[in-house]
């Protein structure tokens, strides 16, 4: 077809394709088997070696130079004759009289976007048990917050496609959910009701396919993070299990990425695992950025947040929050995690509260281990003042449903409370930093102070009134002022500051506690106000006689807890740890146990 011949057509169907000459006919003969004729078809090429621009051209379609998704369908808009656009990705069909309905149900409803609902093109159970998840959530959060990807088609007119300035071609991953979402603030989103798209499962699925395909995956997934990787360091990731003739166990890693002690936990048995063990690790927020400053091979994927306002938990926020960005979460993260997981086949999945993981190793039936502190609360008989049962409860609903039901609990600990089941709970003293294991601490005369507040200045105003130095962390700036001296975080000098301290004022985190512990250094602990398990973890340290805790920060407790460094220092002369060796080897038994 001449593309520079004006059609005035009614619909313009713009496919970014590469390399598709497998799915593309499917595609085309469904379009053609449409009642509705009245539209034109632009195929964006990338760059296909195969015979996919034939098979387009063939077809009485546009073909033109495409690129990523976003570059494909933003050229193929520019010279679009339609004044609809329907967007689609080349390995779906589309069902009967599928652009009639379509069409119908966006004009009378005076829509601005919409997607429609998928089917899979599968016999597969757990296929259709995600694609009707997916449709769920795309219904119900349509009013909340629109959302929506290239597979579930994307359907609006190129006078609001030029509005929005189309598809953001400065991404390289989520730029349909991007577009629709920009959209959708200035104009009217639904999820259309009658239409479907079959969708193909090859994300998923890839049945067949050996490692050569793992590593294309991989080194994709690279690519559209704007990460390189070289065929070398594939060869040598994948490749090493046929030279040697060594078959490792296969493990997914996945870590929360709310605050750091999951990220930090994580690094240390990442450590001794990539030793003897093949791994994929997924994280999300904070642990995604630490850990893959540290590792190959890290995979980031969306994650939970808890909103804090004022050294306290807003659970409102957090909801609603989660809400919006659940739709999106699930659908994006489960078909990453099992697109991965079905060509990596894990033996074993190791979670440290990372809900996702939970769902995968469910849906592939591949045991899981649970490594963490947050089950002490679930597990174990906690025993803390009644005034607090609101918040335990409230915490121990979140834990349940976070991990469920795996193989075994491996809980990390300060405190030793009775444990529940012990067939099914092994606790362990808490996991940590060879950087810590191997200082050699000190009685300095300054304190140190971490804080996660920017904006806390009542904290400094009494810091000022006490004759005491202290080094402050959390406030990200290098001063000294007066007796405060700030710093902005750096590993090894955060580790000679807390190593080189005579005690440490912080929240109720229990990477930072278990840290101070192990060094003897005491703790005054102001936990997060609703956040139950800083709360349990100070309570549990004032019992043990190893710091204080105080739901309010004042200067008489400040100077008060001072004066009883050395009862704390003699408490904690009690505590002993011979590093992380015994976790380590449960976890190696666990996994050759799961391996066989």
């Amino acid at each position: 077809m001449d593309e520079g011949v004006s059609i005035n057509v009614k619909l313009s169907i713009i496919i970014p394709t590469y390399n598709e000459e497998e799915y593309l006919p499917k595609l085309l003969y469904s379009i053609n088997e449409q009642n509705f004729k009245d539209y034109e078809i632009i195929v964006a090429d990338a760059g296909s070696v195969d015979k996919t621009k034939e098979i387009a051209e063939s077809h009485n379609c546009k073909v033109i130079p495409g690129g990523l998704p976003a570059v494909g369908r933003n050229n193929g808009a520019k010279i679009a004759e339609g004044e609809l656009l329907l967007f689609l990705d080349s390995d779906v069909v589309l069902s009967a009289d599928y652009l009639e309905s379509a069409i119908e149900e966006f004009e009378e409803k005076n829509l601005g976007i919409a997607i429609t609902q998928i089917i899979p093109m599968s016999d597969r159970s757990v296929d259709k048990v995600l694609h009707k998840f997916a449709n769920f959530f795309m219904k119900r959060a349509e009013s909340i917050k629109p959302h929506g990807a290239g597979c579930y088609g994307i359907l609006t007119t190129k006078y609001i496609h030029n509005q929005a300035q189309g598809f953001d071609e400065c991404l390289d991953f989520g730029e349909d959910s991007d577009y629709i979402e920009r959209i959708g603030k200035i104009q009217t989103f639904k999820v259309l009701r009658k239409p479907r798209l079959l969708v193909s499962t090859r994300r998923l699925e890839k049945e067949g396919l050996k490692d050569l395909a793992f590593k294309y995956t991989k080194s994709t997934i690279y690519d559209f993070r704007g990460k390189k990787i070289s065929a070398e360091e594939l060869d040598y990731k994948f490749g090493h299990e046929k030279t040697e003739d060594i078959i490792k166990p296969h493990i997914i890693y996945a870590a929360c990425g709310e605050g750091m002690g999951h990220a930090i936990r994580t690094s240390v048995v990442l450590e001794h695992l990539k030793e003897e063990n093949e791994v994929l690790v997924f994280a999300s927020g904070r642990a995604y950025e630490f850990l893959s400053e540290k590792f190959d091979d890290v995979y980031e994927i969306y994650g939970f947040n808890t909103v804090y306002e004022n050294n306290a938990v807003n659970d409102r926020k957090t909801f609603i929050k989660a809400m919006k960005s659940l739709p999106r979460d699930v659908k994006d993260n489960i078909r990453l995690l099992y697109n991965i997981s079905n060509e990596f086949k894990p033996n074993v999945i190791i979670s440290d509260f990372e809900f996702y993981s939970n769902i995968l190793s469910k849906i592939i039936r591949v045991p899981m281990i649970s490594i963490d502190n947050m089950h002490v609360m679930t597990h174990c008989k906690i025993d803390v003042p009644k005034k607090f049962s609101r918040d335990k409860l409230k915490a121990e609903s979140v834990v349940r449903s976070f991990i469920m039901r795996p193989q075994k609990y491996l809980i990390t600990s300060y405190f030793y409370p009775e444990i529940k089941n012990k067939e099914k709970v092994s606790m362990y003293p808490p996991i940590l930093r060879k950087e810590i294991l191997n200082l050699e601490p000190v009685k300095g005369d300054h304190v140190l102070v971490y804080q996660t507040s920017t904006s806390n200045s009542k904290l400094i105003e009494i810091l000022k009134d006490i004759n005491e130095n202290f080094i402050v962390y959390g406030f990200d700036m290098e001063k000294v002022d007066k007796n405060l001296t700030y710093r902005k975080f750096n590993e090894d000098r955060f580790f000679n500051d807390l190593g080189s301290c005579k005690a440490v004022l912080a929240n109720g985190g229990f990477t930072l506690i278990s840290e101070s512990i192990y060094l003897k250094k005491p703790v005054l602990s102001i936990p997060v106000k609703g956040q139950f398990e800083q709360i349990m973890n100070a309570i549990y340290l004032e019992r043990l006689g190893y710091g204080e805790y105080h739901e309010e920060l004042e200067i008489d407790v400040v100077q008060d807890f001072l004066s009883k460094l050395d009862i704390y220092n003699n408490s904690l002369l009690s505590y002993h740890q011979d590093g992380n060796k015994d976790i380590l080897k449960e976890i190696d038994s666990l996994i050759e146990q799961y391996s066989c």
